[in-house]
């Protein structure tokens, strides 16, 4: 019995893996701002005669499990993309330091040692040329960071992680690389090649943190309720706008037009939950940092 789970779980991880060097070869290898503006029009297709075959050839594809959402009838494909879910469902750990922004898998985490994190093993970027301004990367030296990857399928909307204020929003123009896996291990520097923003500012102790949702191929474009608008490859970048928005643990901040990463910065005394490492699956709200 063990012998057959294990041929079956590998066998997936294997299926997976395909799927997932099937994607990369396939998205990185056509006209990537364009595959991103024709998505955008087609997503938005508003017809059910369109939007339901589209949903269920998508359902085929990927593991969409649309119980949690709190429409069950959808008239665009974007409108799945950036489905709410049903209240309650995300329970948030207000006693944690720092909770998960949103659904995904924890990839490279640890502290920023040097200026310098991780995309994966042997893949460094420096914190500098993530966040381009030179004096608000000084402030993460020596901070804990955290990657998040949200998947097509998943729950796409974001959410505070920390109780405090957002003073600034960054809007950096970029490309849309794929995100998966295989991609970060042959993209060099590939969250500071996309598009991206930076939401910054201070905890309810007054310490700096970061959230950088980094957005990739297909859709693109990153909506944040704190500006009231999306920002996405119409806009020229750099853009910085000056906020001062009060947050808490689990406030929706926005959603990604299409899957993709965010990477979090909070400060040094925030440790790792014990039990989650790469790979561990994340629920929005669920404690994080603690």
């Amino acid at each position: 019995m063990q012998k057959n789970s294990q041929v079956a779980s590998s066998f997936q991880a294997s299926r997976i893996q395909l799927q997932e060097s099937a994607n990369f070869m396939l998205t990185n290898r056509i006209p990537r701002l364009f595959s991103c503006w024709l998505m955008g029009k087609i997503s938005k297709i508003k017809h059910p005669w369109f939007a339901q075959p589209a949903l269920w050839v998508w359902r085929q594809c990927a593991d969409l499990n649309l119980h949690e959402a709190q429409k069950q009838q959808f008239n665009s494909i974007h409108e799945c993309f950036t489905r709410a879910l049903k209240p309650g469902t995300r329970p948030v750990a207000s006693h944690a330091a720092a909770t998960s922004p949103c659904d995904g898998i924890l990839g490279a985490h640890g502290m920023v040692e040097n200026g310098i994190l991780l995309q994966v093993k042997g893949f460094p970027y420096a914190i500098e040329e993530l966040l381009i301004d030179p004096l608000l990367a000084l402030k993460f030296h020596g901070y804990n960071y955290a990657t998040i990857r949200i998947t097509a399928s998943m729950y796409h909307r974001m959410h505070s992680p920390i109780d405090g204020v957002l003073e600034q929003v960054d809007y950096i123009h970029g490309d849309t690389w794929n995100v998966n896996p295989v991609a970060l291990k042959r993209v060099k520097k590939l969250f500071c090649k996309n598009e991206r923003a930076v939401l910054s500012g201070k905890t309810a102790d007054g310490e700096p943190f970061a959230i950088v949702p980094v957005a990739a191929i297909l859709v693109a474009g990153i909506r944040l309720h704190c500006t009231g608008r999306v920002f996405d490859q119409n806009d020229c970048g750099p853009q910085r706008v000056r906020i001062h928005t009060p947050i808490q643990k689990g406030e929706e901040l926005g959603w990604f037009e299409h899957g993709s990463t965010i990477v979090l910065l909070v400060p040094p005394q925030h440790k790792l939950v014990e039990g989650l490492s790469e790979g561990s699956r994340l629920c929005m709200g669920q404690a994080l940092f603690e």
